[in-house]
């Protein structure tokens, strides 16, 4: 399964590049994460690369649910399988089942 975020910017030169992404969880906290590019596209960016662009965490479901607005929501955690964490140090999250899809672009 996959989280879908924005790769926001070029953080640093790497092999492979850093980059930020950030997503917005189901109470409106935006999260970021930093990391490797191919974490989050299979495209390799760099500092001249347009911003924002699409991009995708894998993660995995812990729980699904429907809240009393009628949302369908899912506990999703980052940790598992590719070890990623936001720049707070979290790697669980609750969103909105929209934003996780099939994983389409890591093919890891």
């Amino acid at each position: 399964m996959e989280l879908a975020v924005q790769i926001v910017r070029f953080v640093q030169e790497h092999q492979p590049p850093i980059v930020a992404s950030d997503f917005e969880d189901v109470e409106g906290c935006r999260h970021t994460f930093v990391d490797k590019v191919l974490i989050f596209s299979s495209e390799w960016l760099a500092p001249d690369s347009e911003y924002p662009q699409p991009g995708g965490v894998r993660c995995e479901i812990l729980a699904r649910w429907r809240d009393t607005r009628g949302r369908e929501l899912v506990r999703i955690t980052t940790e598992k399988p590719d070890h990623v964490e936001s720049t707070n140090g979290l790697s669980e999250f609750v969103v909105l089942s929209s934003q996780i899809s099939e994983s389409l672009v890591n093919t890891k």
